[in-house]
């Protein structure tokens, strides 16, 4: 009998989008257990705090759970190499909006590959309907008004909506 293969799918996720809950789905239909793993990531200033991140990615995978897949959510925050390894994969998974995302993931890949040569990087294009959609402009266009629910789901539009009105409050 074969091990199972163990993916983990690192990111922010502040918030998690559509796009990422694409490639969640593709990337839990070519593992038998995906990880979903939530940065602290406190360099980047994110707007909602891990555990409010792994609550919405908790949520947004739930369908796909109730499907049959195995998708675990949790944060870290350690040197993703270590944190793979803990975890007990053998795969990263990461997604690719645009060719300028490869410069900076394929150097990733490159230096995880010399820290731990057992572990392959996977990459997965995003969906065409997703591939411009980024946390980051989600939070803008959030920020001042604008209507996100296409890029996310409706449980994060209401959290988005949420947080900017007590920042506003």
């Amino acid at each position: 009998m074969t091990a199972p293969r163990v993916g983990v799918y690192p990111g922010t996720f502040d918030p998690i989008t559509k796009g990422h809950v694409d490639i969640i789905t593709r990337a839990a239909a070519v593992v038998d257990k995906l990880v979903v793993a939530v940065a602290m990531n406190a360099g980047k200033d994110p707007l909602f705090s891990a555990d409010e991140r792994v609550a919405m990615a908790d949520a947004d995978v739930a369908d796909l759970r109730a499907n049959g897949q195995t998708i675990e959510v949790c944060s870290f925050d350690t040197l993703l190499i270590h944190f793979v390894r803990e975890s007990g994969a053998s795969i990263i998974i990461r997604g690719l909006r645009a060719v300028s995302d490869f410069e900076y993931e394929f150097q990733m890949a490159t230096m995880n590959a010399r820290i731990d040569p057992e572990i392959e990087t996977v990459f997965l294009t995003a969906s065409e309907r997703q591939q411009f959609v980024a946390s980051r402009l989600v939070k803008e266009i959030g920020r001042l008004g604008g209507d996100v629910s296409s890029f996310v789901s409706p449980r994060v539009v209401k959290q988005l909506k949420a947080k900017f009105a007590s920042a506003k409050g």
